[in-house]
């Protein structure tokens, strides 16, 4: 026995109740009451605390300002104990190809486990057939940008994939955008000399993603494959992914922290660049669709898009296309969600399903990773429901030099996190490894 954690409340997607947790070489290994300690057994007491699993963030990006190690620190002190990855696919480079190299650089550096998924940027030929053999090395998920230059594909690229991830076993993720509005919206705004960050949001508002949403889900349907979508921040798209699930098609949604705390009202302060991310962080009427759509159980996961720049790359810019897009979340991403149920806008269940099980089981890591049973890996939360904090960005774990959550206050706090029974996080302060994470093989999908 390494690790015993006593009297601490379980909390599980379905229920919660009071036991013991025993942990041997990285791994739960018991559950129960009265458990007695071997002589040698680090014994953590967490009378009156939660336990929790700890969380997965399906959406990161791990290669701007935070790399593997900077991003999984931040990760870990804020009860995350494994990280979904994108690594984007280079020009005329195959997925396979992709992932390796970015598996090289995580393996150095990250404290935490994790996996990836591909961003796609070339899908024809031979690099399409190339997804069978990324499912079978452990990564089964690709992501698709309806938007941007340098990532967009178009609709047939993304139907392409969306039909060969039905046969070899993946899953399609989207990032919702139509690109034609954006770019006349943008011109045209520039034209007007309305340049401010402001106008970030008023050139993408909601049926800019709206569209897409809906369109995307169209294809999904008839190619007769699941589909994930990430980062879902508008009403409309809400309602198409309800009527979809409704309907019995696999459409999953995730949304992010910033969508369920702030609005468009941020883009009329003053520092409105830091809140710079696309999709842009919507009106109230769709941040109330998107708390609706968690309780009824048609939003399936929480993600950070964590994936933050220097104010430097952010401010002061000659308008608004020149700001950075992304922002930092890695590290509040959980302990905001926790807040909420601490609060009681959703159970603590709720929270974890959206945080870890859900997660894991979607994207094929649920036999070690995304709750507290025997046998899986010993990812673990102590969570103190009294605790108060403040965010301050001089006290966060990124390297990022601000983070838009800057004095938001939480009830509750993750006061120690564990990955696979390692301590990495203590009370705030980051005691984990550089390099101890492991990569993380996901499964091959099935969604019938």
């Amino acid at each position: 026995m390494d690790l015993l954690i006593k009297n601490g409340t379980l909390v599980f997607a379905e229920e919660s109740y009071r036991a013991d947790l025993e942990v041997k070489n990285g791994k739960i290994v018991s559950i129960g009451e009265n458990i007695v300690p071997e002589p040698g057994t680090n014994t953590v007491d967490a009378a009156g605390k939660l336990v929790l699993p700890g969380a997965i963030d399906p959406h990161q990006h791990l290669y701007h300002i935070d790399d593997h190690f900077a991003g999984t620190r931040a990760s870990a002190c804020g009860g995350t104990t494994t990280v979904i990855d994108f690594a984007i696919q280079d020009a005329n480079e195959t997925f396979l190809d992709c992932i390796k190299r970015r598996k090289a650089a995580a393996e150095k550096l990250a404290c935490i486990d994790y996996a990836f998924h591909v961003g796609v940027r070339d899908s024809y030929g031979a690099t399409l057939e190339g997804m069978a053999e990324c499912v079978e090395f452990g990564v089964s998920s690709f992501k698709v940008y309806m938007v941007y230059d340098d990532y967009f594909v178009d609709d047939g690229v993304f139907f392409s994939l969306l039909e060969k991830s039905r046969k070899v076993g993946a899953i399609v993720q989207v990032h919702a955008e139509n690109k034609a509005m954006l770019a006349f919206n943008t011109e045209r705004l520039l034209a007007e000399g309305k340049t401010g960050p402001y106008y970030h949001y008023v050139s993408r508002p909601e049926y800019v993603e709206s569209e897409a949403v809906i369109r995307a889900i169209n294809i999904a349907k008839s190619a007769g494959a699941p589909l994930y979508i990430v980062h879902l921040g508008c009403r409309e798209g809400m309602d198409a992914v309800t009527k979809a699930r409704d309907e019995g098609y696999p459409i999953i949604a995730e949304t992010c922290p910033h969508y369920l705390n702030f609005t468009s009202e941020v883009y009329e302060k003053p520092n409105a660049h830091i809140y710079v991310c696309s999709p842009t962080i919507k009106g109230k009427d769709s941040q109330d669709a998107l708390w609706a759509g968690i309780k009824r159980g048609d939003i399936s996961t929480i993600g950070s898009d964590h994936c933050p720049f220097n104010e430097s790359g952010k401010k002061d810019k000659a308008d608004f296309t020149q700001i950075l897009n992304g922002c930092s979340g890695a590290e509040t991403m959980y302990p905001y969600m926790l807040s909420q149920a601490n609060a009681g806008r959703i159970s603590f269940n709720k929270a974890v399903a959206l945080c870890a099980t859900n997660v894991a089981s979607i994207f094929g890591c649920s036999k070690k990773k995304g709750s507290l049973a025997v046998g899986k890996d010993a990812d673990i939360v102590i969570y103190d429901t009294e605790a108060e904090f403040v965010v301050r960005n001089a006290e966060m774990h990124s390297d990022c030099d601000h983070t838009m959550w800057e004095g938001e206050r939480f009830k509750g706090c993750p006061i120690a996190t564990y990955s696979r029974g390692r301590l990495v996080c203590d009370h705030g302060k980051f005691v984990g490894e550089k390099g101890s994470g492991e990569f993380v093989k996901c499964e091959k999908l099935d969604f019938d």
